[in-house]
């Protein structure tokens, strides 16, 4: 679980999918009201407690987006609190919860340098109808792939190999649109497998 501050009132949340198998819980379990859920929601909230000083009350709006390869990336937004109740201040930890869901089916990968976009490439080649986009931003290279379409074991031999040269990543692709440098917009994996040895 990795825990950063996107403005005051603002935090993201990157979980892995070890860090939900380790709680028991299932992707398709954060689109339900279960105990370990709230559970797992306590775990966050007190981490961004203690690492970045975040202490929520009253109403929070949380957004949850499902990436198909990393996991789960949880935004978090602290509402402005209401007139506290005699009932509020006996129960400090009660919060009020508007929850968003989405599931995105990109699968962005973060390379610290180009010879690994390179070496995967080579790999990955094959596996792919579509090559993809490659963008640079903040001295790393992003792979988003779209729409993979492969057998459950071939996905995850996919999985495998991107892992094994970069890491996942919880910046959206709309972070890389607005932010950072399109490096090749089509058929990113093809290119450079053909360009470069």
């Amino acid at each position: 679980m990795r825990v950063e501050r996107l403005g005051t009132d603002k935090i993201r949340i990157f979980l892995t999918f070890d860090d939900l198998t380790e709680r028991g819980i299932e992707k398709e379990d954060m689109w339900r009201d279960t105990h370990k859920v709230h559970e797992l929601f306590n775990d966050m909230m007190e981490q961004a407690y203690h690492e970045l000083g975040f202490e929520i009350s009253g109403p929070v709006a949380v957004e949850v987006f499902a990436l198909p390869a990393q996991g789960m990336v949880v935004i978090v937004t602290r509402g402005k609190a209401g007139v506290a109740t005699e009932k509020d201040e006996e129960d400090e930890d009660v919060y009020e919860m508007e929850v968003t869901l989405e599931e995105s089916d990109l699968i962005i990968y973060a390379f610290r340098d180009f010879e690994d976009v390179v070496e995967v490439s080579h790999r990955i080649n094959s596996m792919l109808v579509d090559g993809g986009s490659l963008y640079s931003y903040q001295d790393k290279y992003y792979l988003v792939l779209e729409e993979v379409d492969l057998e459950q074991d071939k996905y995850q031999h996919l999985i495998a190999i991107l892992s094994e040269y970069g890491e996942a990543t919880p910046i959206t692709v709309y972070v890389l649109e607005e932010y950072g440098k399109v490096v090749m917009a089509d058929d990113a994996v093809k290119q450079v497998a053909r360009y470069f040895n």
